[in-house]
């Protein structure tokens, strides 16, 4: 029983393989720049802005962050993107960064987002190894599940582990509602709604 069905995993592995290269191939014929720019507004004690600017071409991905890992702390990412776009949209990007500031470190990562008649995952993770104890290695993770009934509106879940604000919860849990007019996007996030640490965050982001 083991064996058929560790038969049928690498069986589904090699399917989705195939399917993501294949995707990936049709989608390649773009070599110009795109570029969007994000800002997170944690309002919590201190008050966080954490600006991220974000640079692709076809598969290459470069990304800068501020305040991300750790307050005054900067990081420079690169990766490598997987897309495809069906009925079921896909976009994986693993990749690399280096930490500067605060807190110094260098950090493996993984972004994505699965689509599919209007449910989204989106997922953005790190694990960084800091330079000055492995003490302060940590990883990290913001997941978003959503449903969108229409193109402009979204709602849904989302939960993150993160240094950069620290409550007594190993994982902060949230409601999250989004928006799109024209070329930007609104996230609201309500996070621990029932817990006496919630707090709110604001998200907005614009591609050009």
């Amino acid at each position: 029983m083991k064996t058929v069905c560790f038969i049928s995993i690498c069986n589904l592995f090699l399917m989705l393989t195939s399917t993501i290269f294949a995707q990936e191939e049709d989608n390649l014929t773009s070599s110009e720049w795109t570029f969007s720019a994000e800002t997170d507004l944690y309002f919590t004690e201190p008050f966080i802005f954490l600006p991220i600017i974000i640079a692709d071409k076809s598969n290459l991905h470069l990304e800068a962050r501020y305040n991300y890992e750790d307050l005054k702390t900067f990081s420079g990412w690169v990766g490598y993107n997987f897309f495809g776009e069906n009925e079921f949209e896909f976009f994986i990007t693993p990749m690399v960064g280096g930490v500067f500031g605060r807190t110094n470190g260098i950090a493996p990562g993984l972004e994505f987002t699965f689509s599919y008649i209007g449910f989204e995952l989106y997922s953005e993770s790190e694990y960084l190894f800091d330079f000055e104890s492995e003490e302060n290695n940590f990883f990290y993770n913001w997941t978003d599940l959503t449903y969108s009934p229409f193109y402009w509106l979204w709602f849904g879940m989302s939960g993150q582990i993160t240094k950069l604000y620290n409550t007594d919860l190993e994982t902060d849990r949230g409601l999250l509602l989004g928006g799109l007019y024209q070329n930007f996007e609104i996230g609201c996030y309500f996070y621990n709604p029932f817990e006496d640490e919630f707090f709110f965050m604001l998200s907005l982001s614009t591609e050009f």
